[in-house]
């Protein structure tokens, strides 16, 4: 599925940046900076649509996805093909119950790719990532994200915030393809069990990617 990895929304990127009303100086930003300040956990329920280059809705899901500074987050997808996404700190667990499968990667190559993530160090985001005021469209104040890195998985990300709260995160590809999230129920700073972000794969799947030798018996 093409889902966010781990990172996505109802509004096309494209329609949202041409509809978007000249931008208030620093207005995006300023929700930004007030939404990061002093997260140090975030909850959320979110809805997600991935869209081809035709414009055709190629899938459909909605989920929860949880955050804790600095470096660790959990995202559950559900739906026909449900899905789980855990950055432990050290690796992202990726498993796949349909397939019986779970892909690792290292975070420390993954982890400059995940805008949301990246939300809790505004320093970081700013680091990894181009920043451009885009305007306001449908109530909300945009930003726009390009990644400073020339092999970054996203060619842009926007970012829409009203009332000092993230609402949408849309991402496109370099081919077109763009992963549409919408977030609603958020809250912050909420004490986060750390059983959230860890990860023990179940018995009998299959386990790829960066898997310690001693782990792949599991």
């Amino acid at each position: 599925m093409n889902r966010f990895n781990p990172l996505i929304g109802l509004l096309l990127l494209g329609c949202l940046a041409s509809a978007a009303a000249p931008a208030q100086e620093n207005a995006g930003r300023q929700q930004l900076e007030q939404f990061s300040a002093g997260l140090e956990t975030l909850h959320a329920q979110f809805d997600q649509k991935v869209i081809s280059t035709d414009g055709a809705v190629s899938d459909e899901s909605s989920g929860e996805v949880w955050l804790s500074r600095p470096q660790r987050f959990r995202w559950a997808y559900g739906g026909d093909f449900p899905e789980l996404v855990v950055a432990d700190g050290t690796r992202i667990w990726i498993y796949d119950e349909a397939l019986e499968q779970v892909t690792v990667k290292d975070q420390s190559r993954e982890a400059s790719d995940s805008p949301l993530a990246l939300l809790t160090d505004p320093e970081q985001l700013e680091r990894q990532f181009e920043i451009r005021e885009v305007g306001e469209a449908e109530g909300l104040q945009l930003l726009e994200l390009r990644s400073r890195k020339t092999d970054s998985q996203f060619e842009r990300i926007l970012l829409g915030l009203n009332e000092n709260r993230l609402k949408v995160m849309i991402m496109e590809d370099a081919f077109g393809l763009r992963t549409e999230l919408r977030f609603r129920g958020i809250e912050r700073n909420l004490p986060l069990d750390d059983s959230l972000f860890t990860f023990v794969p179940p018995p009998g799947v299959d386990l790829i990617g960066d898997v310690p030798d001693d782990e792949r018996g599991l």
